[in-house]
């Protein structure tokens, strides 16, 4: 049993499988109705409107119709296209067990607990006949496939067989009058349209189902005597078939195959031999009993109904198991081994491959192997448990086919013919593989590097092993691993022709790779994956269920076709596949081969195939576009595109300026304008920029264009115009922009800011101007700041004067010039109108003809204009402006070699985090957000406040600055590693300014304050250490190992010190002081400040009269040998006077037997075995309760997190 797809729901009482698409519908005890996809997994629907159980449901054969009967008394007819019900035939007066539309009349037919069976016609919504006769209730109800008969099984122990030729003849065809009148008189006196014709009486119990053969006079049911009986049509019972524990629920005979199906409460599904009235093959579950079965009218498909969903499922594998050698083909079909020839496309059968009789399920081959030299097949099947046979064909008996001849058999799931006469077989139980050869005979013993449950060819000599999780080449004679890929659970090996590379086929997954291997890409698929072959050009060609798709070699992949059935590719030649389909056909189907060639040929760089395919071809569509873009070829995606937007997009990303003009005139939109100006612009050619903002009516930005441009004619113009325009904003910028000082006191003067033009006349010299202007102010005349010497505000010097950048020349690509001569070649006007004259838009004059009546004449065509808001009273076209050489144009020179635009290089800062996992390499690179995920990931930190600072000083220290031009910004420099030995071109990493050599002073100056006993400075210094250690990068694997021994000793610091400014804080409680005061003494400390703690300590306890605690102290002291001697002599008096007195006047929560480490965070001892947690970066321990706080001691990470470490070295990646 093969089961395809399984659901889980309530109890399932009713299924349908649909005639075309692959649907199956189910309805539920619950009421509710589901319509899945049962190929793709999916519930596409759900029909709810029953009250209670709904026990029959069924597709109609060509409408998008289905009917469905419940425990509600309802019958309904739903459209599954509309999503809802379009009526309800109303009339059982009790639950509706099995509803089923007639395969040609506007029928259905139901069976109902009111012991009645209804014919009814769906078109008219009425009831046209009633089936009395049955005395308990009807459990099934079904018309026959092509005669006019009803099957019906009640629970009076009887299946009656209905004749319903009346009933056709009354409603279907009612010929003349006289056939019309006996009609009316039957209805009058009772006639009857439907009759029983046979009542099958045998079982002892109720009959749960009743079902006809679908071509021969039998019926089959079940009851709850728990028997399955098969009868003649003609009320004659043939066999019992007994085996099912339990009430027999539903019954059926296979469409295809001599079998009958049937499932029961007992929880098993059972197949049984017609011909031999035997179990086949029996099926169960752990805890469903089943209710339904259902069987696809055309497919190999069945489904059953439980208590906890349903299952569609397959008795036997449909694949013909195959083998291509050449120009030949060997299959099997129909129990013979057949040769198929590819160039003559003929077939013949070669040798019967299984003795008369031996009908059991799924014991056809599963693989065939074949070896063209000897002329031998060796088929596999799951026969006992998994076998082979090995046939020697004979030439003389190709034609034949009849000849039996005695296989070579021996056990064995998998067996491969491995060279010219050897063939290896798996024995699974021992994991080995044993060569073989023709006579049968062993030759060789292998043991397999992995535990293998299939084996295949994988070139002479070698197999490919198959586990749950991997595949692994084997050579049998060098007994060597030749390489290894973890993969999905591999179903299906396809081989290219030259053996290079392997197409690995699993459930929904192709894994690509070379012939040792190695992986080249993987394509995931959501429906079931089914063959494949490789086509000359090293694509591969495969199919699923519904679909035949290429991958190329890159991974890339896309549809060539959809299928109706699936079928099992053999072998490509050219544009034909050759294919057998589940029927075991040869089939040939010619494909489309364009897509997938153009897509490999770009992938391969073969341009000029690229450029013929362009001319010929009609490849188009939007999926192509994008992936031309995708790809990076923008320029030929330009010539599939038609519609002028894509056009403007695409000219734009591959910089192709005259294109774009030419979509932006077509589309002729402001946006457009403007990223045609923002493209001109980055491309630096001057006169499209101006051609567009002129387009746009963009005056702010052409002013700034002219001011750049160092245009002084086009921006007195631009003056002029915004004079006309009444923008006094854009005069005033304009007369900036030139310098001009009379005009802007003109301008501040007219509207009305007077003192602002009085001071502007003053500043520059204009005395007259300036005395007119202080006597119109009278006494309210500025005052001047005094002691200023007022400089001249003049525009910046041109940054370039001389119309568009140079452009760098570089090589005309094969598509700019193929393309272009293409276009040539075709369309010669369309690149005359491409390439047309721009200016004629724009009626512009040279300078020297603009004079001032020109400008009178614009002043009174605007008056005369008035207020018209529509137009905004003024039209850049009827201005005449300066002349601009005809139209904007790209160069001739960039015209005849087609310019380019080189890709620009990558920037330093990218450069330096591209491979790198360096924190501090990504701060210096400006990337903080990447450099904060570093160390979140590597030391657990996530409180980056106190980093702030530093992330600043790293950046900026990895940057320099240089001012190039005083109108242009300044320009950054990225400061690189020095490295003498390094390659010129090569980028070094950044140069850090935080060093290791640097901490080590630090350290240093920490212990100089701690001596000295300033612990506050020192705490700030060591505190220091640790919020830069994870910014610095050192070289060698020595210098991480002192970074991370650093760590540990500047947290104990860290630790001991903060205990101490602690301690001295609590002058109220002298008990914590003590227990600081000791817990300072069992940090790590350097020997001098070990002896200072332990002196510290032990004069603390000892003024406390803690005498036991002091005398320890002063002990330790003493192990020490301190150098003072005031310390020793103190230390020796203490301890005398202690052993006086051995004790403690209280109790302190501090064991010195005990071994310890104290919390960072509560400074309470954590003793050996009781549970801690870790900070991931500076060790610190804590409490179980700190977990997820930030760390106490280096503020900076999270304890309890995981991380994988400090990195702070490339010589740690390599």
């Amino acid at each position: 049993m093969l089961t395809k797809f399984e659901t889980k729901s309530n109890r399932v009482k009713g299924l349908s499988f649909h005639t075309k698409r692959p649907w199956i519908l189910a309805s539920l005890h619950s009421g509710v109705i589901q319509l899945w996809d049962y190929r793709m997994g999916t519930l596409i629907d759900r029909f709810d409107e029953h009250d209670g159980p709904v026990r029959g449901v069924h597709f109609h054969k060509s409408q998008p119709l289905f009917v469905s009967g419940g425990d509600d008394y309802k019958i309904k007819v739903w459209n599954y296209k509309l999503h809802r019900c379009l009526f309800t035939l109303l009339g059982h007066l009790d639950y509706i067990r099995t509803v089923q539309f007639h395969h040609e009349y506007p029928w259905i037919v139901s069976a109902s607990d009111d012991q009645t069976i209804r014919i009814w016609n769906w078109q008219s919504r009425t009831c046209i006949s009633v089936l009395t006769g049955h005395n308990h209730y009807v459990m099934c109800a079904s018309f026959h496939p092509k005669e006019d008969l009803v099957v019906s099984a009640s629970l009076d122990q009887t299946v009656r067989v209905w004749d319903t030729a009346a009933l056709r003849k009354k409603t279907v065809s009612p010929a003349d009058d006289i056939l019309r009148l006996s009609q009316l008189n039957g209805d009058l006196f009772g006639g009857v349209d439907a009759v029983v014709k046979y009542v099958l009486e045998g079982h002892d119990r109720g009959v749960n189902w009743a079902a006809f053969h679908p071509t021969l006079p039998l019926i089959v049911s079940g009851a709850d005597d728990r028997q399955v009986k098969l009868w003649r049509m003609n009320a004659w019972e043939v066999d019992t078939l007994r085996g099912h524990m339990n009430n027999v629920s539903s019954v059926m005979f296979h469409a295809k195959q001599d079998i009958i199906v049937s499932n029961s409460e007992d929880k098993s599904i059972r197949v049984w031999d017609v011909t031999k009235r035997t179990g086949l093959q029996t099926f169960r579950r752990e805890h469903d009993r089943f209710w339904i079965l259902a069987a696809h009218p055309d497919m190999n498909l069945l489904a059953a109904g439980h208590d906890s969903g349903m299952i569609v499922f397959k008795l036997e594998r449909e694949r013909p198991a195959f083998a291509v050698s050449g120009d030949s083909l060997f299959y099997t079909k129909d129990r013979f081994l057949r040769f198929f020839e590819y160039s003559t496309q003929r077939e013949t059968q070669v040798i019967p491959i299984r003795r008369p009789g031996s009908t059991s399920l799924n014991q056809s081959p599963r693989t065939l192997s074949y070896s063209p030299t000897e002329n031998a097949v060796l088929l596999c099947s799951d026969v006992d448990g998994g076998s082979y046979e090995l046939y020697i064909v004979h030439k003389d008996t190709m034609s034949r086919g009849d000849t039996v001849q005695e296989a070579k058999r021996g056990g064995g799931g998998s067996a491969v013919f491995i060279a010219r006469n050897r063939f290896a077989v798996l024995d699974k139980s021992t994991n080995q593989v044993l060569v073989k050869n023709l006579k049968n005979e062993v030759v060789k013993k292998s043991g397999l590097p992995i535990a293998t449950d299939a084996i295949f060819y994988a070139g002479t000599g070698n197999v490919l092993c198959r586990a749950e999780d991997r595949v692994v080449i084997f050579d049998l004679q060098q007994r060597l691993v030749i390489g290894e890929l973890p993969t999905p659970f591999v179903k299906y090996v396809v081989w290219s022709n030259e053996m290079d590379s392997v197409a690995l086929l699993s459930k929904h997954a192709i894994v690509i790779a070379n012939k040792k291997l190695a992986h080249q890409c993987t394509l995931h698929e959501t429906i079931r994956v089914k063959s494949g072959a490789w086509d000359d050009n090293g694509v591969f060609i495969y199919s699923t269920l519904n679909h035949m798709k290429y991958c190329l070699p890159n991974g890339d992949s896309g549809i060539i076709k959809t299928l109706e059935v699936p079928i099992y590719i053999t072998k490509i030649s050219g544009n034909t596949i050759f294919c057998l389909d589940r029927d075991g056909k040869n089939r040939a189907m010619i494909i489309d081969a364009t897509e997938y060639m153009f897509k490999l040929s770009l992938l391969k760089k073969r341009f000029d195939h690229v450029m013929s395919m362009i001319r010929n071809s009609q490849l188009c569509g939007q999926a192509m576009i994008a992936y031309l873009q995708q790809k990076g070829f923008p320029e030929v995606a330009l010539h599939f595109v038609k519609d002028e937007r894509t056009r403007f997009n695409l000219a734009l990303e591959s910089g192709n300026i005259q294109i774009a003009v030419a979509s932006a005139k077509e589309i002729d939109e402001k946006e457009h304008w403007y990223r045609l100006g923002v493209e001109a612009l980055r491309q630096g050619n001057a006169g499209i920029v101006e051609y567009a903002y002129q387009r746009t009516k963009n005056f702010e930005r052409l002013s700034f264009l002219y001011l750049i441009t160092g245009n002084l004619d086009k921006l007195s113009k631009m003056l002029k115009i915004a004079e006309v325009k009444n923008d006094v904003m854009g005069q005033f910028h304009n007369a900036l922009y030139l310098g001009d000082i009379q005009e802007r006191v003109k301008i501040l003067e007219n509207t009305g800011h007077i003192p602002l033009a009085y001071i502007t006349a003053k500043v520059h010299g204009l005395e007259e101007v300036a005395e007119r202007l202080a006597a119109d102010l009278g006494d309210n005349i500025p005052s001047l700041p005094e002691g200023k010497v007022p400089s001249l505000l003049m525009p910046p010097s041109p940054i370039s004067c001389s119309g568009d950048w140079p452009l760098l020349r570089v090589m005309r690509g094969i598509f700019e010039g193929g393309l272009e001569n293409m276009a040539r070649g075709t369309a010669e006007d369309d690149e005359e109108a491409a390439d047309g004259d721009w200016g004629e838009e724009l009626e512009m004059v040279d300078a020297e003809d603009f004079q001032n009546g020109d400008v009178t004449a614009v002043l009174e065509g605007a008056e005369a204009e008035g207020d018209n808001d529509e137009e905004g009273g003024w039209d850049l076209e009827d201005l005449d402006l300066p002349q601009e050489a005809d139209t904007p144009r790209a160069s001739l020179a960039t015209r005849s070699t087609v310019f380019v635009a080189p890709s620009p290089g990558m920037p330093v800062s990218q450069i330096w985090i591209q491979k790198s996992s360096l924190a501090a390499e990504h701060v210096a690179a400006g990337n903080f957000d990447t450099a904060m995920r570093l160390l979140h990931r590597q030391l657990g930190i996530k409180n980056f406040s106190p980093l702030k600072s530093m992330f600043l000083d790293l950046h900026s220290g990895s940057q320099t600055y240089l001012r190039a031009v005083s109108a242009t910004s300044v320009i950054s420099l990225a400061v690189e590693r020095w490295n003498e030995s390094g390659a010129p071109n090569v980028r070094a990493p950044p140069a850090l300014v935080f060093s290791f050599s640097q901490l080590e002073e630090k350290l240093k100056a920490g212990y100089k304050a701690t001596t000295a006993g300033k612990f506050t400075e020192a705490l700030k210094l060591f505190i220091g250490i640790l919020h830069t250690i994870p910014l610095i990068v050192v070289e060698t694997r020595r210098e991480v190992d002192e970074v991370k021994e650093l760590i540990i000793i500047v947290k104990e610091y860290v630790q001991g010190l903060q205990m101490e400014l602690k301690r001295r804080e609590m002058k109220s409680d002298p008990v914590r002081q003590q227990e600081l005061a000791a817990y300072f003494t069992h940090c790590n400390l350097q020997t001098p400040h070990l002896r200072l703690a332990l002196l510290n300590a032990m004069t603390i306890c000892y003024k406390a009269k803690n005498f036991v605690t002091a005398a320890n102290f002063a002990r330790r002291l003493l192990e020490t040998n301190p150098q003072v001697e005031n310390q020793a002599k103190t230390a020796r008096q203490v301890l005398q006077a202690s052993e006086r007195n051995m004790t403690d006047a209280t109790q302190l929560s501090y064991d010195f037997r005990n071994p310890f480490v104290v919390c960072g965070a509560t400074y309470v001892p954590i003793y050996r075995g009781q549970k801690d947690v870790s900070c991931p970066y500076c060790s610190a321990r804590f409490v179980p309760a700190q977990e997820a706080q930030i760390c106490a001691v280096c503020d900076l990470a999270v304890v309890g997190a995981d991380a994988s470490g400090l990195l702070c070295s490339s010589s740690q990646i390599r």
